[in-house]
Formats: C-alpha cells, sequence, structure tokens
C-alpha cells in the first residue's frame, strides 16, 4: 500500500513546470511549493513534469534543483525524481562506490522479485556500464579488508540469482536443509557454503518453508537463532538478509528505527523514498505496532525543515 497521495484532479505537466519554474526564478526559492508538487505526484507524472520542463525553459530540471536546495532535502529531491527503478540502481551504485553499504544490497537482492531484480541490474548496466555483479566482486580485490571477502561472497550469491518465483516447494528438501542450517548455526559455521548456496538459489517460497521446518523441528525461529551480539561482518550480513526474506516489513521498522535513533538521515531517507510508492503503508502500520508510536512522528521529532516536510509529505502526513 503506498503512501504517496496523488491531487485529483492532477495539474497538466506543463502547468506544473510552469509552477516549479515559478518558484525556483529570481531570489530565493519557494521550498513549500516544490513539496507541494513533486511530493504529490506518481513517477510517471514527475517525468512528465521534467519532459515539459525542460521543453518549456531549455534547462534540465534535476540540474536546476541541484543549484537551488542544499543538504539532506536536496539530496531526497534528487532520490525521488529518479524512475523507481533507476532510483534502485543508483542506491546500490552509491552503497558499492561511495560508502560500501551491504545493507543496500541485500535489500534490493531480496526484497525484489526476481524480474524486478533484473530490472535493477538491467538498469544499473544500462547507466554505469558495468554490471552489479562486478561492483560487489571487485570489493574482494585490492586493499579492502579480508573481513569483507566473507559477506561479499553472500552478496554477490543474492545479486547473481535469478530464483524460481512460483509457490511450488518440496517439503523434504525443506526438512533436510533446515538440518543444514541448524547444524551449522549451532557450530557457529556462519559463513559455510551451504548457508550461501540455501540462501542464494533457493525460491522464496522454499527458504519459507525451510524456515518453517526448522522453527517446528528446533523449536526456535532461525532470525532468533542467529541474533546476537556479534559485530562480524558475515553474521550482520546473514542477519540482514534472513530478515529481509522472513518479513521485509518488520525488517524495515527496525531499520528506520534505528536510523531515527542514530540521525541517519541517508537511510531514512533511502527507505521512505523507495517504499512511498510501493508498500510504506504497510511500513507505517507495523511501525505504530511494533514501535508504539505513529512513523510520522518519530519521523517529526528527528528531522527538521523543508527535509522534514518533505519526508512527512511521502508518509501521506
Amino acid at each position: 500500500m503506498a503512501t504517496l497521495s496523488v491531487p485529483e484532479p492532477v495539474p497538466s505537466p506543463a502547468e506544473d513546470a510552469e509552477s516549479i519554474h515559478a518558484a525556483v526564478k529570481g531570489w530565493g526559492t519557494d521550498e513549500k511549493a516544490l513539496i507541494n508538487i513533486l511530493a504529490h505526484r506518481n513517477a510517471t507524472q514527475r517525468k512528465q513534469i521534467e519532459l515539459a520542463y525542460e521543453e518549456l525553459f531549455n534547462e534540465n530540471l534535476t540540474k536546476r534543483l541541484e543549484s537551488e536546495l542544499k543538504g539532506d532535502f536536496e539530496k531526497a529531491i534528487y532520490r525521488w525524481n529518479f524512475e523507481p527503478i533507476e532510483r534502485e540502481a543508483v542506491m546500490a551504485y552509491i552503497a558499492m562506490k561511495k560508502s560500501f553499504n551491504f545493507h543496500v544490497v541485500i535489500e534490493i537482492a531480496c526484497v525484489n522479485s526476481p524480474n524486478e531484480l533484473l530490472a535493477v541490474k538491467q538498469a544499473y548496466q544500462a547507466k554505469y556500464r558495468h554490471s552489479l555483479e562486478e561492483d560487489v566482486a571487485s570489493h574482494t580485490a585490492g586493499d579492502l579488508r579480508k573481513a569483507f571477502s566473507l559477506p561479499l561472497q553472500l552478496l554477490f550469491a543474492l545479486v547473481s540469482a535469478y530464483r524460481y518465483d512460483g509457490e511450488d516447494i518440496d517439503v523434504r528438501l525443506a526438512k533436510s536443509e533446515a538440518k543444514v542450517l541448524q547444524e551449522l548455526i549451532e557450530e557457529n559455521k556462519l559463513n559455510h557454503d551451504e548457508i550461501i548456496r540455501i540462501l542464494g538459489t533457493r525460491s522464496k517460497a522454499q527458504i519459507y518453508a525451510t524456515f518453517n521446518c526448522y522453527r517446528e523441528e528446533f523449536g526456535t525461529p532461525i532470525e532468533e537463532a542467529l541474533a546476537g551480539e556479534s559485530a562480524d561482518e558475515f553474521a550482520l550480513a546473514l542477519r540482514a538478509a534472513v530478515a529481509c526474506i522472513v518479513d521485509p516489513h518488520l525488517y524495515f521498522v527496525e531499520v528506520l528505527h534505528a536510523a531515527l535513533e542514530k540521525s541517519d538521515e541517508d537511510t531514512v531517507t533511502r527507505i521512505i523514498i523507495l517504499h512511498a510508492e510501493k508498500d510504506l503503508g504497510e511500513i507505517k502500520e507495523k511501525f505504530q505496532k511494533r514501535k508504539n508510536v505513529p512513523l510520522e512522528y518519530a519521523v517529526a521529532k528527528k528531522t527538521s525543515g523543508d527535509y522534514k516536510a518533505f519526508l512527512l509529505a511521502l508518509l501521506g502526513d
């Protein structure tokens, strides 16, 4: 369930382009006007506005907005104006090239359907002239810490996969692989090739079946069995991948909550922008149940200014 709200009737792209031009021309910028337009248009409408703006005023809208805005608000607007698939490709590139945030790559690989992941990888290759798999693999070489090599094996398996997307499962296989997982977790061999193979090749339906068997056979959900204070890179990556597969909405609730507590604006921006047109409504509902506070309130408390107003608009507030 999306949280993006679009007015009815919606102004024409030319009207919106003219309103945006009026908001940015001359001295100063009318940020409220920009939010009222851009935070209330879907991806198709934003693309039409961008084309109309360039045709009417002979300049690129994104570049103009970059020159007018600053800080977290500018970053949020910049990322919002991409089409959804291209946006995920850009987020993956930033995560791989600027900060090596493996959580972003795990989210893209584990939350998307096989066809959605393939589309993101195609957009990534078209935009950057090399593949996402290449860039993941490149982090195993050079002067990077050896500790990164193990989580990168998992990342590579996840982004390289094209999983079966149906509901058919093999119960016998699920029980067998649940036993494999239990033995490796009990022996603290989390970086074992078998764990990478299971998570990186099985369909989501098959993985759910395996996790259900794990809980039934051994009395503990696998996410609890993996829980711990270890800061080991592979353990962190493995927990994130399992959480994304088991319950992506709950995963994003916990990531958002932690990001807000740490004032990690980049993560807050990423999750709200990536999900406002898809399933941010479900994340909001689960956030309220889990944290006993509306997500809008939590965001408003930890952000400020035009950045806050923009995020709250995307949240449907």
